[in-house]
């Protein structure tokens, strides 16, 4: 397995694109000519090599050293191979990824696995606002793949999510399933307040929530065939990292009864 390196030469004051650093888009190229891209749009943005030490060889695998909350669009229309990143990253992360995977050592700002499509995402800090959400003019935000967040999570995840699934160790905030259309919200520490308004379809699990909307209705305890399928699904993807599995019994909500209510919230405690 072949490693490229980029160690951060001094921390950066501006956001910086990092969309270019992607395995399959450094194949074949020289330090030299890795060094030479641009990290951004603008003419005057700033080189590789301005900001970076490259080093190691072009292969399936991209470490990053050091990091920053200026890192926007790492591991953007990832489609294969690994990036690790050894601290924080920015806004964007893994947008639009079709495959590989991308582990984030710190934080991971707003937008994390927007259009997203498939792969795997761990992050090892915390997550911030509209993780697998739709940015403005987005039809929908996460279509698939997996995140995995050890921290918590900001507010109004999975908005307009279609599919894929996202696991947190910690709590989400505000507002999770926001307008959700599909896939799964999975937390092991439960819900803040007011989670799934407008949810039409979709699947938010934890052990409780800080405050139900109105228009969510209690349908009692239930034994769904799909948790256990779920369970093994994210022990097999996750491997040592997966939660524990689901019970069989849960509490379901349904709802939002607002829209068509075909969404569902289940507390597991």
């Amino acid at each position: 397995m072949s490693t490229l390196s980029f160690t951060l030469r001094a921390a950066p004051t501006a956001a910086l694109d990092l969309s270019a650093l992607l395995p399959s888009k450094l194949a074949g190229l020289s330090l030299g000519d890795v060094e030479r891209l641009s990290l951004g749009d603008d003419p005057h943005a700033p080189r590789v090599g301005d900001i970076f030490t490259v080093g190691g060889t072009a292969g399936d695998t991209i470490a990053i050293s050091g990091g920053s909350p200026f890192f926007d669009y790492v591991g953007a229309e990832l489609d294969e191979g690994t990036i690790r990143v050894e601290g924080a990253v920015g806004n964007h992360a893994g947008r639009g990824m079709r495959g590989g995977k991308i582990e984030i050592g710190g934080d991971a700002g707003t937008y994390l696995a927007s259009t997203a499509k498939g792969g795997l995402i761990h992050v090892k800090g915390s997550a911030g606002d509209y993780l697998g959400g739709a940015r403005p003019g987005d039809k929908f935000g996460q279509l698939g793949g997996t995140v995995l967040i050890d921290g918590t999570v900001g507010e109004r995840a999975g908005e307009r999510m279609r599919r894929g699934v996202v696991v947190a160790k910690g709590k989400f905030g505000a507002a999770a399933g926001s307008r959700m259309v599909g896939g799964t919200l999975w937390t092991e520490a439960g819900f803040g307040p007011l989670p799934g308004p407008l949810l039409r379809r979709g699947t938010l699990i934890g052990p409780s929530v800080d405050a139900l909307l109105p228009t969510f209705a209690d349908c009692g305890r239930i034994d769904p065939v799909i948790l256990r399928i779920l369970s093994r699904y994210i022990a097999e993807t996750l491997g040592p990292l997966a939660p524990k599995a689901l019970p069989g019994m849960v509490r379901k909500l349904a709802g939002d009864r607002a829209t068509i209510g075909k969404g569902e919230i289940l507390l597991t405690a």
